[in-house]
């Protein structure tokens, strides 16, 4: 019976992933779901953003499409904070990261993706 409890508890951390980080920025909050950071480069900033929410019936895709929509507002938005424009963000260039703890339905996602000034 023991060996049964264990192998549960093994195979429950197992269950939980988090995603792969693609920089290791210090992050700020944005909003209750948010978390964002920005690096500057000569020709713009690279922007990451790490989006988690739960969710009782795990969508991945929803997840993803909302941490894409915010790492480009917050691309923007820095943006106009700078009195800058930028290209638009290519959303094949967005590097992304999927994870989901199945212990407290969390499911997260970081992205990565370089703003670059006109």
């Amino acid at each position: 019976m023991k060996i049964w409890g264990a192998l549960l508890f093994v195979m429950l951390l197992t269950g939980c992933a988090t995603p792969v980080s693609h920089t290791n920025i210090p992050l700020s909050t944005y909003d209750k779901d948010t978390e964002y950071g920005i690096e500057k480069r000569d020709d713009g900033f690279a922007i990451t953003v790490y989006y988690s929410r739960y969710q009782f019936i795990p969508e991945s895709d929803a997840v993803a499409t909302a941490c894409k929509s915010q790492l480009t507002a917050i691309a923007w938005e820095h943006a106009d904070n700078k009195g800058r424009d930028i290209e638009p963000v290519n959303e094949q260039r967005i590097r992304i990261s999927m994870g989901r703890n199945g212990l407290t339905g969390i499911t997260s996602c970081q992205a990565n993706a370089v703003a670059k000034w006109k």
